[in-house]
């Protein structure tokens, strides 16, 4: 559906997700563009759409002020000690932070990524035009992971500056692994969000099963886990496996490796005790990310309006 004005975008919609671009920018570009060898070409203009469009509605902006706040909140009134220590344990701090935060900001950026602009009347112009279906997903997720992974390092940026002038560069590398880690944990939920989006047939069910997810990933598996190597005797393998289940138990070991910490109890205990790499972790994380969007490209192939 296009706009009677061909130079004006759609608001933003009043329950928080992004407007529509103009379909004729859209088609214009993508019209010049239907051979098979220019498929990066239409890739970037729909990610290019995505982001222009969260930073005009203010998302991108709103996004920043969120891990900001959060993370400034905390690090000011932590009360650790002006040492490397305490800047380990601050980091340690807004790592735990981080693991629910980060992943229900994703879920928020994504849930409606497909199945929204379908409800909008959007999705059947965009099928319309000649670009491939898989790429049209590809290109929200890549678009939408721009503007998150800027929040994030930017919001957590700021209060790193702080601890940095709190506490010196003693520790700051620490920071940075969470910093990157926490980028990684953001992708992995929007990757997990886009595909919700892309099997749900309409944005109530989308999200319900992205706060399903988001409990089940932040809340339930830790404790499923524990349990089971509490009753059980497992095998390293079977302990590593149900890390990698888990992007927030890879996100865990990747922050407490860095700070050579044990974890306080519980599952962090056993995450920071795995023996995996950080290779191998920075794999699965990327794994996290890649899959869903690939299996999302698949179906969105399948998908009838």
């Amino acid at each position: 559906m296009t706009d009677a004005n061909p130079d004006s975008d759609h608001e933003v919609q009043p329950d928080g997700g992004y407007g529509t671009a103009p379909a004729a920018a859209l088609e214009s570009e993508a019209g010049r563009e239907t051979g098979s060898g220019v498929w990066y070409r239409q890739l970037l203009v729909v990610a290019e759409t995505e982001y222009r469009l969260a930073v005009r509605g203010r998302w991108a902006i709103a996004l920043t002020a969120i891990f900001a706040a959060f993370a400034l909140g905390l690090t000011t009134f932590s009360g650790s000690s002006v040492s490397p220590q305490g800047f380990e344990r601050t980091v340690a701090s807004l790592a735990v932070l981080a693991v629910y935060l980060v992943p229900l900001v994703a879920l928020a950026v994504s849930y409606d990524a497909v199945v929204g602009r379908e409800e909008s009347g959007w999705l059947q112009t965009l099928f319309a035009l000649p670009v491939d279906r898989a790429w049209l997903v590809v290109g929200t997720a890549l678009g939408r992971a721009v503007v998150l992974a800027s929040a994030t390092i930017i919001g957590f940026g700021v209060a790193g500056g702080f601890l940095v002038r709190e506490h010196g560069l003693g520790g700051a590398d620490a920071y940075v692994i969470f910093l990157l880690a926490s980028v990684g944990l953001g992708l992995a939920f929007l990757a997990v969000g886009v595909l919700v989006s892309t099997l749900a047939r309409e944005k109530t069910h989308a999200l319900g099963l992205s706060l399903l997810v988001w409990a089940w990933f932040v809340l339930v598996h830790d404790l499923l886990g524990l349990g089971l190597i509490s009753a059980l005797d497992l095998s390293e393998t079977a302990v590593s496996a149900l890390l990698l289940a888990n992007p927030t138990g890879v996100f865990r070991a990747l922050v407490l490796g860095s700070l050579g910490a044990s974890g306080d109890a519980g599952f962090a205990s056993v995450l920071a005790q795995s023996g995996l790499s950080t290779g191998v972790l920075a794999g699965a994380l990327a794994a996290w990310i890649a899959l869903p969007v690939a299996v999302a490209a698949l179906a969105i192939r399948r998908r009838r309006l």
